[in-house]
């Protein structure tokens, strides 16, 4: 799936279980939580296309989140994919293919989902402001430029990265440790693992069972195979079902229950009991 497709099945993933929780769970969210969630989970169904890396010196190429953040973020990209291949290369078995780029090897399997969530929270907790601000910039960053891809290759880099600062500093300011830091790395869990299933149901597959062996025969086994729906029933990336049809679903899905958390909110605010 494209950058777009991804950001925006995170935000209706989280924005649709956060009402499903607040409906039948009773489970409340302040508005900020609500969207600082919806962003984190947007931001963090982009990361794993970081592997995806272009030319760093005149930002080309690689994926449409890899330009977030200029030159800066292409290099990150461009190290994350070397990372990614080399993790493959050392690890694959016979029947394992050869490769030379390590787009959609380790970052989309589900250890790498399991780590982010994990491993944010864990950094946010023990290193507080200094890792929940890098974090959360780069989350709200990757969020902006899927979801509002034509407004931010128009605005430029530059402007994203400032936008990006400016709601991060925000967000920290008003979010309490016990909660929020744990709601960080969830979220970035969350939306990695969006990710992953949103590839599934493309041709191409991700290894989403890394590194378990798979096979029939001993000698047959593969650590990275691909898993994904047949070619007949596949989503084509970039395709009209994916741009209008799921891409509409996703934005219907995040705008109805978008209003339906904010109504209750302000309800909520004037002492209205749902």
């Amino acid at each position: 799936m494209m950058g777009r497709s991804h950001a925006l099945s995170g935000a209706a993933v989280w924005l649709g279980g956060s009402w499903v929780m607040e409906q039948f769970f009773d489970k409340q969210q302040s508005p900020l939580y609500i969207a600082l969630g919806t962003a984190v989970c947007a931001g963090g169904a982009l990361l794993p296309d970081l592997d995806l890396s272009g030319k760093v010196t005149t930002n080309q190429g690689g994926a449409t989140v890899a330009h977030t953040f200029g030159p800066v973020s292409m290099f990150i990209s461009e190290i994350i994919e070397k990372l990614s291949l080399g993790i493959y290369t050392a690890t694959r078995l016979s029947h394992d293919p050869k490769r030379d780029y390590g787009h959609r090897t380790f970052t989309h399997t589900l250890p790498f989902a399991l780590l982010m969530g994990w491993g944010a929270t864990f950094l946010c907790s023990r290193f507080g402001k200094w890792a929940v601000l890098p974090i959360l910039f780069l989350m709200i960053g990757l969020a902006v430029r899927g979801v509002f891809e034509h407004w931010a290759k128009r605005a430029g880099w530059l402007i994203t990265t400032l936008l990006a600062a400016g709601a991060a500093y925000y967000t920290f300011l008003h979010l309490d440790a016990g909660a929020g830091y744990p709601l960080i790395g969830f979220a970035v869990g969350v939306g990695c693992i969006v990710h992953l299933l949103g590839d599934i149901i493309t041709s191409a597959g991700v290894p989403i069972l890394w590194p378990i062996p798979t096979g029939f025969k001993f000698k047959q086994m593969r650590l990275w195979r691909m898993f994904g729906v047949p070619n007949a029933i596949a989503v084509e990336v970039g395709g009209k079902v994916e741009r209008v049809v799921l891409s509409g679903i996703f934005a219907v899905i995040s705008i109805g229950a978008g209003i339906a958390l904010a109504g209750s909110a302000i309800l909520r605010k004037f002492g209205v009991e749902l």
